[in-house]
């Protein structure tokens, strides 16, 4: 009987360094909440909910057919976003991807092979990674939902991997996808990289 897989598309962030709401700033007139949304490979997975308090992104993933569920306490960290999300899907779903929203270069296409390469290697905690430097998203079999749910702070699923490294596979994916947009800057970078590409 095949995996059933759960995705988390952590969206629930307060951006500080941003300055604003940075996951409804636009990526070549797409935003980057939506970007992540259109990342997640509906077609592989059992189910996928959308953990945030803002509601535009709730909007966006009720559009797309993905449950929502309210973060509303963003303050308290990565941690309670990763906890909402295990606590929605654990009964129905053996693993769980971790999807952040802050990585627009990410294709649909590649978080579908990390979903293929967990199932050709059960039971392991497998990753994006460029030149062996992990990154994200993440995906996590049930062995290890308890210690998800079990962070506190703004601690994601780093944490747990750093205790199960010998648990870990890593796939490796081009390093623009993997590259996070913390700041204006980092955004202006990623635009005149697709700007480049399209030329």
């Amino acid at each position: 009987m095949k995996t059933k897989i759960g995705c988390v598309v952590m969206a629930a962030g307060g951006a500080t360094r941003f300055g604003k709401n940075k996951l409804l700033s636009p990526l070549d007139g797409v935003t980057l909440a939506q970007r992540a949304i259109d990342a997640v490979p509906m077609d592989k997975l059992q189910s996928a909910v959308v953990v945030t308090g803002y509601p535009e992104i709730a909007a966006l993933a009720q559009n797309r057919g993905l449950a929502v569920v309210v973060n509303d306490r963003p303050e308290d960290g990565a941690s309670r976003t990763v906890r909402l999300g295990v606590e929605a899907l654990e009964d129905g779903c053996d693993a769980i991807l971790f999807l952040v929203s802050d990585q627009p270069l990410l294709q649909r296409q590649t978080v579908a092979e990390l979903i293929d390469f967990y199932h050709a290697h059960p039971g392991h905690i497998v990753a994006t990674a460029h030149n062996g430097v992990r990154g994200n998203p993440c995906l996590f079999p049930r062995d290890y939902f308890d210690a998800l749910k079990a962070l506190t702070g703004d601690t994601g699923g780093s944490a747990v991997i750093r205790r199960h490294e010998e648990s870990l596979l890593l796939m490796e994916v081009s390093a623009p996808q993997l590259e996070d947009v913390d700041t204006p800057e980092a955004l202006r970078r990623l635009e005149k990289h697709t700007e480049a590409h399209r030329e």
